[in-house]
């Protein structure tokens, strides 16, 4: 209960002292619970009807509408906020965050941002260029109760340039067509941003598609450190030895002194070469302290145009090839941050299907941004929420293999607290109105 006053409370004060901004700063800080609780999906009406019901606020629902639907909230305020009540944001004196790209497929034909993006997971009996939203975003990676987690931080929503260029009405906010830019260039938007804020080196971890120069040069080649990268590795890509040293007491040669020195071949070539030199390494990964064999090397690559530490993680039959601009990080620690990228992947699935942003069809611009601040914003105070409790919760539904705690267990410990006799006491209510007590013990049924 406490925790959560800790919470939304510098989340309110970001309001305006008027009254409008009063209610605002009430209505804002139900929303975010109603969004956490497990009741149902986060689609508009429901939550309207969740606050209604479950907390008990009188609003009407064209004032709820418009509120969702305003241009006015202060998400950027509010997000620094965010992030400056994350405890311990560092790992090892630097901030990890994962960067990746997801689709929200949608049903209505003029909702903000859709268009036909190519969905490269899509099954044999799916399109493969679903009529969806295409979201950019970057989560901080943390261990939360000793096991990793994404909390995320910022998105962008992606659109294509020809449905800039072809005035689409989907690509259009308060009538004006948003600017285009690419993927790199709101991924380095969002990170120099993330830097200035926590004023740490920051490492990039990433799949291969991010994991290149595309995004390496955005971000003026780790400006000095600031920036690092961790990502996969293409097979075909051709890696190099360091140029060779020229001696003291020869004469310098004619031209300009080498940059990279003889090709070693490509990163597939090398793998099956240096297989027999793999070590036994143990790191936390997936949840457990495991056993890998892998082999590193520290290489130039032409693509990015400075050295780089390439680890391959060799499994029975196949490998795996990372990527790092960071040369201080150890064989253990590359795979264990590698590893602690898929979380992202649960991040997508959790703010999609168990928060219930997919299942929203807002089709004004300022709704969709507002309602998708939303989902992520309660999925960060969700974990951060999980790591201000003294001790780690108990999983509800056990699975064999899997001894942490999942996300809907805090959900549930939020819901609990949320709904108790005595947190309107600390967050109270403009007008209160008694609770239907049925309705409590139901939702704690789902929960």
């Amino acid at each position: 209960m406490f925790i959560l006053r800790d919470l939304l409370a510098p989340l309110q004060e970001e309001f305006s002292n008027t009254k409008q901004g009063q209610k605002r700063k009430i209505w804002f800080a139900y929303t975010l619970l109603a969004v956490v609780v497990p009741f149902t999906s986060s689609i508009t009406s429901n939550l309207l009807r969740a606050l209604q019901t479950l907390f008990g606020l009188e609003i009407q629902s064209q004032r709820f509408y418009t509120f969702m639907g305003s241009t006015t909230l202060p998400w950027k305020a509010l997000w620094r906020t965010m992030w400056r009540l994350i405890p311990q944001p560092a790992t090892e004196k630097r901030i990890i965050v994962a960067l990746d790209d997801s689709i929200n497929p949608k049903s209505g034909r003029k909702i903000f941002g859709c268009g036909h993006f190519h969905d490269h997971a899509a099954k044999g009996n799916q399109s493969s260029y679903p009529w969806s939203q295409c979201i950019l975003a970057i989560g901080l990676l943390k261990k939360v109760k000793s096991r990793w987690a994404c909390l995320p931080l910022d998105f962008r929503f992606y659109m294509m340039q020809k449905d800039i260029k072809a005035k689409s009405g989907n690509a259009k906010r308060k009538g004006h067509l948003i600017p285009f830019a690419t993927k790199m260039e709101q991924a380095a938007e969002m990170l120099k941003e993330i830097h200035e804020h926590f004023q740490k080196p920051l490492l990039v971890v990433t799949d291969s598609w991010f994991g290149n120069d595309g995004l390496w040069s955005r971000l003026k080649r780790g400006s000095k450190g600031h920036f690092h990268l961790l990502s996969r590795m293409r097979t075909n890509i051709t890696l190099y030895d360091f140029a060779p040293v020229p001696a003291k007491d020869g004469k310098p040669k004619a031209g300009r002194p080498r940059k990279y020195g003889d090709r070693l071949g490509s990163v597939d070539e090398c793998a099956a070469r240096w297989k027999e030199k793999a070590l036994p390494y143990t790191a936390f990964l997936y949840g457990k302290q495991r056993q890998v064999l892998a082999h590193a090397q520290t290489i130039m690559l032409k693509t990015m145009k400075c050295p780089v530490r390439v680890v391959w993680v060799y499994r029975k039959t196949r490998y795996v090839a990372l990527m790092t601009t960071d040369l201080t990080l150890s064989v253990e620690q590359i795979i264990e941050y590698y590893g602690a990228r898929w979380k992202i992947e649960a991040g997508f699935k959790e703010i999609k299907q168990e928060i219930g942003s997919s299942k929203s069809q807002t089709r004004n611009a300022d709704a969709v941004l507002n309602h998708l601040n939303f989902c992520m914003m309660a999925t960060t105070l969700t974990w951060i929420y999980a790591d201000r409790l003294q001790y780690a919760p108990d999983r509800k539904f056990k699975i064999r293999g899997r001894s942490g705690f999942a996300f809907s267990d805090v959900r549930r410990i939020i819901a609990e607290a949320a709904l108790g006799e005595d947190f309107q006491s600390i967050c109270p209510l403009p007008k209160q109105r008694p609770q239907n007590s049925f309705v409590k013990t139901l939702l704690r049924m789902v929960a």
